[in-house]
């Protein structure tokens, strides 16, 4: 038996072997996002593609074989495919039940039909990105827009703006991208042009912009041009102090924190949709108003809900003290690594940015916790119907499956769940099925969320919807 088990194993490590030069062609070649179940499978390892395919089982309640995707990855690299994300696990699923008797050729190539031959989109030439600012999120937008640059015509990230930090700053910027405490190695190959002034990582050429003000820098000087530029300082957040950014070569400015006045508050998957192509300035909220939004859309959707209180147990950030100092805001003075500090935050109100139905239905409040990632939303509402722990769940699981909204909210199971095991996950939020608590019309969501990594992805979601190079998904929801 056990020689049976190693043997199955080996046979699907080939199988992923084989599957990896297939997917990187189609990735390199014609910008086509090979996907499991949402997860990608782009520059990943033979060991992270199977645990992809057996993940499913979480969320499907079956197994997925890589010998049921296998084929319908094989059939896709014959397809005269144009750019799109394709789900190959949703469509061996499909395959699994269809009784139409069609070859897994033939459902396949209806499956992606509009993604091919004559109803296929064209590739584009590639949109210029700068990130002003290299913090915490901007060097994980950074890493993700290096990860994406595909065939080279989606984003390219250009250049960053960042005031200079002294000696051997270019030199400290390339080791931050380089390494990171929470989040690992970057994914490949970064090496420094001091020359130049820039930063090449994977064979996308960075420039370091040295500004200490907005209004300091001509783009067009640096060959960018029509670029949008995401400014994950901070430092402004209303339309007059962002307007500053919109210099020549800049044209769209995306905030990575919650817009004040007229700015508006964007959650993909939620709200995007409301932008028009004269939105020149938005914002992409906060991580926890992405994280709370789409749970709560899609609870509000199916149950309504009356009113219901958001706490969020929040790990530390930049802005807290590591030892107690001053601090204008109340306790985040006090020493973040040794402390709980409970503190305000204003996702409940930008809810209503996002959806306004829940305007004045939601409340909130903060606990800072010494974590350095991975935070929890604990949604408590009061709903305008009845239901069940065993109704909810299901709806949630196959919101996260089968919805527009499923790259936004994952689900998961496991029993022995913490917040290291979602360091790196790329949803707004995770469903904890097994912490969910309901008693009629009174239910306790937990919902937890990488602040840095899952925030980051839904930016560059932002930026690849008003770009117009985020392709279309396939099989259709």
């Amino acid at each position: 038996m056990t020689s049976d088990h190693f043997a199955t194993w080996k046979s699907r490590e080939a199988l992923a072997e084989a599957m990896i030069p297939i997917i990187g062609q189609l990735y390199r070649e014609r910008d086509v996002t090979i996907l499991v179940h949402s997860r990608s499978l782009v520059n990943k390892s033979v060991i992270s593609i199977l645990k992809t395919h057996r993940a499913v089982r979480q969320i499907e309640g079956r197994e997925l074989g890589i010998e049921d995707t296998m084929p319908i990855l094989k059939a896709l690299s014959t397809l005269d495919l144009g750019p799109a994300r394709i789900d190959i696990g949703q469509i061996a699923v499909a395959f699994a039940e269809d009784s139409e008797g069609l070859t897994i050729e033939e459902f396949t190539a209806r499956e992606v039909a509009g993604a091919t031959g004559e109803n296929k989109i064209s590739q584009q030439g590639p949109r210029d990105v700068v990130l002003y600012g290299f913090g915490r999120i901007g060097r994980l937008v950074a890493r993700l827009l290096v990860e994406k640059a595909g065939s080279g015509n989606g984003l390219r990230l250009r250049a960053v703006v960042v005031r200079k930090g002294g000696e051997g700053d270019l030199k400290k910027r390339a080791s931050l991208l380089r390494r990171d405490s929470v989040h690992g190695a970057f994914n490949g190959s970064i090496h420094i042009d001091a020359d130049n002034n820039t930063i090449c990582a994977n064979g996308v050429t960075i420039k370091v912009i040295y500004a200490n003000d907005p209004t300091e820098v001509d783009y067009t000087e640096y060959g960018i041009d029509n670029a949008v530029l995401i400014d994950n300082t901070g430092k402004w957040r209303d339309r007059e102090g962002l307007a500053q950014h919109l210099r020549p070569g800049i044209s769209k400015v995306v905030l990575t924190a919650p817009g004040k006045g007229d700015v508006k508050n964007i959650v993909h998957g939620v709200n995007h949709e409301t932008l028009r192509e004269d939105d020149n300035i938005l914002s992409c909220a906060s991580c926890t108003t992405n994280a709370i939004v789409p749970a709560l859309k899609a609870i509000n959707d199916e149950y309504g809900v009356e009113h219901g209180h958001v706490e969020t147990v929040h790990s530390f950030t930049n802005d807290q003290n590591l030892l107690d100092n001053f601090h204008k805001g109340d306790r985040r003075g006090r020493s973040a690594p040794l402390n709980m500090v409970l503190t305000e935050t204003g996702a409940a109100s930008a809810v209503s940015k996002a959806l306004p139905e829940l305007t004045g239905h939601i409340t909130g409040s903060s606990i800072r916790v010494p974590t350095p990632d991975v935070s929890m939303a604990i949604l408590n509402l009061t709903l305008d119907k009845e239901t069940t722990r065993e109704e909810l769940t299901e709806y949630l699981r196959t919101i996260s499956l089968h919805s527009p909204m499923k790259r936004q909210i994952d689900f998961i199971a496991s029993p022995d769940l913490v917040s290291t095991d979602l360091v790196g996950s790329r949803a707004a939020c995770i469903i904890d099925a097994n912490a969910t608590i309901v008693h009629g019309k009174h239910a306790v969501v937990y919902a937890w969320y990488d602040n840095e990594f899952g925030y980051s992805c839904q930016v560059v979601r932002v930026v690849q919807h008003v770009t117009g190079v985020e392709y279309p998904l396939f099989p259709k929801a």
